[in-house]
């Protein structure tokens, strides 16, 4: 059987490299010796930055990952005995092997509906409903992901309106920011807009899918909900000693607005991808393509036949959905390979 090299270009935004800015700014970061711990220079810079971004005085923290960013965020603002309210697709959900309740100590998620990927306010406040007084785990937080895991966007609108019922029901409002650059590269609009003058309380900022090896943000928008959270991020194993590493690409990132760039660039391959396999292999998106996701419906053949030519993609929602991601390094010439790919087998 022929073999074929492995094509990870699709298969998910992580699997892109450092982008050359943050690469520099480690190797800069690197002439010397600085204070570990979060007490060097970049560390200072950054929160700095990141208060400037928002145009708030808010409480900013480097974790590793996406995970501790979500997890240890939401232990922060939840009890052992409350609960979380998210959608039923939520990563937290689905592919975070249980962080949120083990960091909470047993904080229960309440899975709500909702068109392509986002919160239903009617069923969440059904979910919160259910909760009957002492018997239930009470109600605590409302998780959102923005662009969501089905690669749709949330409007101001929209978070203004769950940010109105989550204060309505006594709830505080967490973003799951791991795409969060692409969601404000589609708005176009400031990012206070959609974070905290939307009432957004605990933010996810993640960098790893937007250029960065790691080193999310975790950002308090009121600083009074951050009380000894250095603390938690420590007994989470999520403080790391060489902190600059995780500050200075981030400084990269957040120059001349490159986080940006990279997230426009990522959008707008997406879109060219599903443009072409809808002209070009006849297959239309079965969700709107808002970010830089692709969802497509494959046959398990021609799926099963474009992996053993090597181009790896997840199965998304059921066995027949198919998602394609795209990043700040996917390049036009990839997509052009990939859909000829794709129409041959339609052909």
């Amino acid at each position: 059987m022929e073999r074929h090299a492995a094509r990870l270009d699709f298969a998910s935004d992580n699997t892109a490299g450092i982008c050359p800015e943050a690469l520099r700014a480690i190797a800069e970061a690197n002439a010397g010796a600085a204070a570990s711990y979060g007490d060097d220079e970049w560390s200072a810079r950054l929160r700095e930055r990141v208060q400037t971004l928002f145009e708030r005085d808010c409480e900013v923290y480097t974790v590793l990952n996406g995970t501790a960013a979500n997890s240890l965020g939401l232990a922060q603002i939840c009890q052992a005995h409350h609960a979380i309210v998210c959608h039923r697709y939520a990563h937290i959900q689905t592919d975070e092997c249980g962080a949120p309740e083990f960091f909470s100590g047993g904080a229960k998620l309440l899975l709500t509906d909702g068109r392509d990927g986002k919160i239903d306010i009617s069923s969440a406040e059904a979910a919160v409903a259910r909760q009957v007084e002492l018997h239930g785990q009470q109600p605590r937080a409302l998780s959102l992901a923005e662009a969501t895991e089905l690669g749709t966007i949330y409007t101001p609108d929209e978070i203004s309106a769950l940010g109105e019922f989550a204060r309505r029901v006594s709830l505080l409002l967490h973003m799951d920011g791991a795409r969060f650059a692409n969601a404000v590269a589609a708005l176009g609009c400031a990012p206070k807009k959609i974070t905290w003058q939307a009432g957004v309380d605990v933010l996810s900022f993640g960098g790893t899918k937007n250029g960065l090896a790691a080193g999310d943000l975790v950002v308090f928008f009121d600083r009074t909900l951050a009380r000894d959270f250095d603390r938690r991020v420590k007994q989470g194993a999520q403080l790391a000693s060489k902190t600059r590493f995780l500050a200075a690409p981030w400084l990269a990132l957040l120059a001349d607005d490159l986080w940006l760039r990279n997230a426009r660039h990522a959008n707008a391959m997406a879109k060219r991808l599903a443009e072409r396999l809808r002209d070009e292999a006849k297959l239309e998106s079965v969700l709107p393509c808002e970010a830089n996701a692709v969802f497509v419906r494959l046959d398990k053949n021609s799926a099963d036949r474009l992996r053993a030519r090597g181009w790896n993609f997840y199965s998304f929602i059921d066995a027949d959905t198919c998602r394609f991601m795209c990043s700040w390094a996917t390049t036009q010439r990839a997509v052009d390979e990939f859909v000829a790919a794709v129409a041959g087998l339609r052909a």
